[in-house]
């Protein structure tokens, strides 16, 4: 299963990884996935998540506590560091929805208007917080689970969800009727499970 996330608000290169990782482990969740064995290219944000490296700016450390959290719902969470020649796909998947390129049929596409963590400084200073201030509040801000799709077909003024014909399929066990198209649904929804 290939998922991309695109992200509408400003955000760093570390900020944009722990963005990753925070949707794929919902995603895995939801998928009701109990061991995981995720795997990153970027160094710091596995070895802060691994407690291997310490959290100095409080929005890393947001992003790592809400990490944390979500690991409790797992029997079994592991994350390793693979080198960024290893990680070809991943780095496609994100090149494309960086750049807004057309999405192949085969992917799932989230778009995130805002950051899944909601964190609040301590004045904005650039130092770490101290063991007596108060810890960065950490929030989950997900409105709408990350594989929701609408099961009504878009109305006619708005640009087509190239799932509905999938889910169409695995729903009710129904094609498109034009030849072509069923045949792509067909051989598509064979790559997927509809799970309740």
């Amino acid at each position: 299963m290939r998922y991309a996330i695109r992200l509408h608000f400003p955000a760093s290169n570390n900020a944009a990884e722990y963005e990753a990782l925070v949707n794929g482990l919902h995603i895995a969740i939801e998928l009701r996935i109990k061991r995981l064995d995720v795997r990153g290219d970027s160094r710091l944000i596995i070895d802060q998540v691994m407690k291997e490296s310490s959290c100095h700016d409080p929005k890393m450390d947001a992003f790592c506590k809400a990490v944390r959290c979500l690991e409790e719902k797992f029997d079994g969470l592991e994350l390793n560091h693979v080198l960024r020649k290893y990680n070809e796909a991943a780095d496609a998947l994100a090149k494309m929805a960086s750049e807004r390129a057309t999405v192949p049929p085969d992917v799932f596409v989230s778009d995130l208007y805002n950051p899944s963590i909601d964190y609040k400084d301590d004045g904005g200073s650039d130092q770490p917080p101290s063991d007596s201030g108060p810890d960065p509040e950490v929030s989950m801000v997900h409105e709408q689970e990350a594989m929701d799709i609408e099961s009504e077909r878009p109305a006619p003024d708005d640009s087509p969800d190239w799932r509905y014909p999938l889910l169409q399929r695995l729903v009710n066990d129904t094609l498109p009727s034009d030849q072509a198209e069923a045949r792509l649904v067909a051989r598509c929804t064979k790559s997927f499970l509809l799970l309740d």
